[in-house]
């Protein structure tokens, strides 16, 4: 496998890049005192997320919002998603400046829950992941452990090693 710079290249010369999802449910609304200063560093996170080296996309509504999203059915549970270059180009965002900053204070903003609320997986360069694949793929991990098709920055797999896709599995519309 090589890296181009912008998609992960597998020995058949397909290109890959990284999706993550995560959610969390918080514990006030979004508008809130409690959660202001989350609040107010998505627009100042986001935008060095979208000016890092391996950034590729973000989900987010026409009008720029991020927070506009649910998962599971669940209007306390907000998602994040992105796709990037790759599992170094990521972590490499996670854990530098105000993401650090805010990732460290994440039990002020967000429920502790007892299951998997991160996943990543292999995507086509190109493809944009919509929310109801990335609830899929949270319930797989779930269920499954890490695995090709589903896995956390732990448990990691290399692009292109995914095989076939397992049957379909129902999405669970419950978060914990």
């Amino acid at each position: 496998m090589t890296d181009n710079g912008t998609a992960r290249t597998t020995e058949n010369g397909t290109r890959h890049e990284l999706a993550q999802v995560n959610i969390g449910r918080l514990t006030a609304p979004l508008d809130s005192e409690q959660l202001r200063d989350f609040a107010e560093g998505l627009d100042p996170v986001n935008a060095v997320a979208d000016a890092s080296d391996g950034f590729v996309w973000r989900l987010k509504d026409d009008s720029g919002d991020a927070t506009s999203f649910r998962v599971f059915g669940d209007a306390w549970l907000l998602v994040n998603m992105s796709v990037w270059r790759d599992t170094n180009a990521l972590t490499a965002f996670m854990y530098q400046g105000l993401h650090r900053e805010l990732l460290a204070r994440r039990r002020e903003f967000f429920e502790r829950l007892d299951e998997a609320v991160t996943a990543l997986w292999w995507v086509p360069a190109g493809h944009r992941p919509t929310v109801e694949e990335a609830e899929e793929r949270l319930v797989h991990l779930r269920a499954h452990g890490p695995t090709p098709y589903a896995f956390n920055l732990r448990t990691a797999f290399l692009a292109g090693v995914a095989g076939p896709e397992p049957e379909p599995e129902s999405v669970s519309r419950s978060a914990s």
